[in-house]
């Protein structure tokens, strides 16, 4: 999955890979890294495209595309609900401080601008929503 983040992984094709049945697969790659195959390649290709945003000139939607997605409209909506911000929005904010992390190791850096998955997206995104109504029925008392 690492060298090849684009591709598709779906547990079956991994499990295969593995020999193993994929319940069991599943069960074990979560045991052995903390979170789903799937979360864990969403985690990967997002950093991916983190990387090629504040290192290359390459537009938006090639690096998309590189990085596995079919869709422009769900890899900015799916970087923005794990990143917090648009991928130009990152790009930008990247840019205008270029030097920040010149002292910083590599490693470190990229442990600190790794993605959090340690919930799934869409209940992310529950959470924010509920936490929106919640602030809104207390404004409206």
């Amino acid at each position: 999955m690492d060298g090849a983040p684009h591709e598709e992984w779906p547990v079956h094709r991994l499990a295969q890979v593995s020999a193993v049945s994929p319940a069991y697969f599943a069960r074990e790659f979560k045991k052995a890294f903390g979170l789903p195959p799937h979360r864990y390649l969403l985690t990967r290709r997002i950093e991916r495209a983190a990387a090629l945003l504040r290192d290359t000139d390459l537009p938006v939607t090639q690096i998309a595309l590189q990085t596995g997605w079919t869709s422009l409209g769900t890899f900015g909506r799916i970087f923005r609900d794990i990143t917090g911000c648009s991928p130009g929005e990152l790009r930008e904010r990247d840019r205008s401080a270029p030097h920040a992390g010149q002292q910083i190791p590599e490693c470190v850096m990229r442990d600190a601008q790794r993605p959090d998955l340690k919930i799934a997206v869409l209940e992310k995104r529950r959470i924010q929503a509920a936490g929106t109504l919640e602030l809104q029925s207390k404004e409206d008392i």
